[in-house]
């Protein structure tokens, strides 16, 4: 490990944690996933309307159209096949997603899970209690994209 990844992780039983303090310099600022979609309009109501979503930006050229969609605090999970498999036998009994998937951390997973159905997901797997205690439901998008919406228990109910 090199010095500068040692003075920014430590390794915990094999698990690496960044760890930050309030002046730290990261060399990424900020995660944008560019997903390019077969029907604009319908993505923007899936996205928009499905999550409650206001857009941040907006791009219109006359030629092509994009938004940004500002979706809170991003990280980028790197999975190897093993582990892929392990997270879509437990969210969708089967593997099933491709090489990206997203995971949406929800405030309410049933009510985010109703209002994207109702706007064209597709309902993959319903909410499982995930081994480390996360409620996780697995849903596809309009263009076949996996979607993760997980919900992280309340510390303070038992």
């Amino acid at each position: 490990m090199s010095k500068m990844r040692a003075a920014l992780c430590r390794i915990t039983k094999g698990f690496v944690s960044p760890m930050s303090t309030p002046h730290s310099n990261h060399p990424v600022l900020e995660l944008r996933v560019a997903l390019t979609v077969s029907d604009y309009e319908r993505s923007i109501k899936f996205y928009c309307d499905g999550l409650g979503i206001e857009p941040s930006a907006v791009w219109n050229n006359g030629q092509g159209r994009a938004l940004v969609l500002e979706l809170g605090k991003g990280t980028l999970e790197l999975f190897d096949e093993t582990q892929a498999e392990i997270i879509d036998q437990i969210e969708a009994e089967q593997r099933i997603s491709g090489q990206v998937r997203f995971a949406l951390q929800v405030p309410d997973v049933k009510a985010a899970m109703e209002r994207l159905i109702a706007h064209g997901a597709m309902l993959v797997n319903p909410p499982v209690i995930t081994p480390w205690g996360d409620y996780n439901a697995r849903l596809q998008d309009p263009d076949g994209m996996q979607i993760t919406l997980f919900q992280v228990p309340d510390p303070n109910q038992s």
